[in-house]
């Protein structure tokens, strides 16, 4: 049995040869020790900022000192605008950023810290020297940003991933010379998810370093255009993230590369939907076992997810029936929703106490990123 930090557990039960029925079950854990403690220390930290009511937390947003962290602040800089604009991709709210309106919007919503990241596609759109080039000024870019307003921004370097060589120098570059907080990986590229056997010495060099790696999902080449009433952002993005989180499990890197410590959008996509498939994967697959020695939950329970665009009753008790809240960071998506958005939805959900929100909000990243609190 599996026990989480938070109020819910999964159990799983049956025998290990997968011919026998077996079940999956929600139910009421008891609260440990471990547990309780954790929720006095979270109680104390919203007591010392006076958060203690809801609405004293909403009214933090209008004039205290800001607090939270968005791990998922998308930023565009010139040279990338440039470039969607020559490769005809890209829309208004993301060739129009600037870093005063993510300001504005971080100052609205009582954001301290926002880690900014480029969308996708990245640089999935172009190759060779044209990608290492674009990809190292919009890093500078970023680095500079971090400069110019201290203590408001950090970044997730971009890498072009399907060049190796590339990659590997600008890792280096990156968080050597421009001391960048993490990388910032796609879900896939051309169909090639990051389990994939051809990354496997970036791989190699992010868990030497013990990085912080942030995904962000995009559109597939062998999914685009589907459905011509479905757009990829409503239904392939949480999907491909899915695939990702599957492929990095059951290709055996998550095993593999313990020292990556990876963040996901989007609550996970499906994957709260889908936990019963992925336990039940070594089940029916035994080439699967080797990669999940002690279940799929333990590996799904090591990773971090985002609340952007699920800061909502459904998305946030999916996700927290499996993961516990201290795996779970803030994350509002701007420019494409406001950072206003997630404060409000993940109190009117329901799901959290104020202490656990307040861990969400800020705590639960200074694990991953403490330079963040200085």
């Amino acid at each position: 049995m599996n026990e989480h930090d938070g109020n819910k557990r999964w159990s799983y039960r049956g025998c290990a040869c997968g011919g026998c029925e077996s079940t999956l079950s929600l139910s009421g854990a008891a609260l440990s020790r471990r547990q309780f403690v954790a929720g006095l220390a979270g109680a104390a930290t919203v007591a010392a900022a006076g958060l203690g009511h809801p609405q004293n937390a909403m009214a933090q947003t209008a004039g205290a000192k800001p607090y939270r962290i968005d791990v998922h602040h998308h930023l565009s800089p010139p040279s990338y605008i440039a470039a969607s604009v020559g490769a005809n991709f890209g829309d208004g709210l993301m060739r129009g950023w600037t870093p005063e309106k993510s300001l504005a919007d971080m100052d609205q919503a009582g954001i301290a810290v926002a880690m900014l990241s480029v969308t996708q596609p990245g640089v999935n759109f172009t190759s060779g020297e044209a990608a290492r080039k674009l990809v190292r000024e919009c890093n500078e870019y970023a680095a500079k940003l971090i400069a110019d307003h201290p203590g408001r921004f950090g970044s997730f370097a971009m890498l072009p991933l399907t060049d190796v060589d590339g990659s590997l120098k600008e890792i280096s570059y990156a968080l050597d010379t421009l001391k960048l907080d993490g990388i910032g990986l796609l879900t896939n590229y051309h169909d090639k998810w990051l389990g994939d056997p051809a990354f496997l010495p970036v791989m190699e060099e992010l868990n030497r370093r013990k990085v912080v790696v942030y995904t962000h999902p995009a559109t597939a080449d062998c999914c685009v255009n589907l459905v011509r009433t479905e757009p990829p952002g409503m239904i392939e993005w949480g999907t491909d993230t899915t695939r990702t989180i599957g492929d990095i499990i059951f290709s055996g890197n998550a095993q593999k590369f313990r020292d990556i410590r990876w963040i996901f959008s989007h609550a996970g996509g499906t994957m709260p939907f889908l936990i019963e498939r992925f336990v039940r994967q070594p089940l029916l697959d035994p080439k699967s076992k080797a990669a999940v020695p002690e279940g799929t939950l333990a590996e799904l329970t090591r990773f971090y997810y985002d609340t952007a665009q699920t800061a909502n009753k459904a998305a946030m008790s999916a996700l927290t029936a499996v993961i516990p809240t201290s795996q779970i960071v803030f994350g509002t998506d701007f420019p494409y929703r406001t950072g206003i958005d997630h404060v409000k939805g993940l109190r009117n959900s329901g799901v959290f106490t104020e202490a656990q929100i307040m861990e969400i909000e800020r705590g639960n990243a200074l694990k991953l990123l403490p330079r963040l609190g200085a």
